[in-house]
């Protein structure tokens, strides 16, 4: 493969391999331990203890990553014998699976492209055109993370809706209408505030920044 394709394609999919390893990295129960251990975190008004959600939210994790179907979330139920969660949560969480299937797929694609590109570049001019590319791709994603996590740092600190009108255009792109909207008293909102929105959204910024920024510097232009 000529150079001059090898370095665009290696500067394209440089940025969504490191988001997809961000995305894998948030989708495991350490996160969660992470997070609602994390100072200030917001005490469930209606009555989750942290334990209570250490119990609960690997459940909705696993199924985002799993193959099972949405009765892996529908059997769960709470100790009285109530489902821990209604019919319009499910729903959303069954398209929640859908769009993390689909990103993942995407990333294993761009992973697999990204170390093909690498095997086929055995020539020292397609080698560097390998290397400038990865690290004009992690310079890309230190723009994009950076600027994500400018906006969620101000939305947190300084203007609230800020954060809150980023999130609804997230999930305007993704899903319809207002099924990503529910009652505070609803078991998905009492396992995931908008705080932990919030910091699942700079976490992921400050991996893929820090991916991006061990690429851009690392990687020198005469190598």
């Amino acid at each position: 493969m000529h150079p001059k394709l090898i370095f665009p394609l290696t500067a394209f999919l440089t940025p969504i391999v490191l988001l997809g390893i961000a995305l894998r990295l948030l989708l495991t129960p350490l996160f969660l331990q992470i997070e609602y251990n994390m100072p200030g975190f917001p005490a469930d008004e209606y009555g989750f203890t942290r334990e209570d959600r250490l119990r609960w939210a690997p459940y909705a994790v696993n199924y985002l990553t799993n193959r099972e179907e949405i009765s892996y979330l529908a059997d769960l139920k709470f100790d009285d014998g109530t489902p821990l969660y209604n019919e319009r949560e499910l729903s959303h969480m069954d398209d929640v699976k859908r769009v993390t299937r689909g990103a993942l797929n995407v990333f294993y694609l761009a992973l697999a492209g990204l170390a093909l590109l690498g095997l086929w570049s055995k020539r020292p001019q397609q080698w560097a055109a390998f290397r400038q590319g990865l690290k004009r791709g992690g310079g890309i994603m230190v723009g994009i993370a950076g600027v994500v996590a400018a906006v969620v740092a101000v939305g947190m600190f300084l203007i609230p809706d800020l954060f809150w009108s980023f999130f609804s255009g997230f999930h305007t792109l993704f899903f319809e209408g207002d099924t990503w909207l529910f009652a505070y008293s609803d078991t998905l909102i009492r396992l995931f505030p908008i705080r932990f929105w919030q910091d699942t959204f700079l976490f992921a910024a400050l991996i893929a920044v820090a991916g991006g920024l061990g690429l851009a510097l690392g990687i020198k232009h005469n190598a």
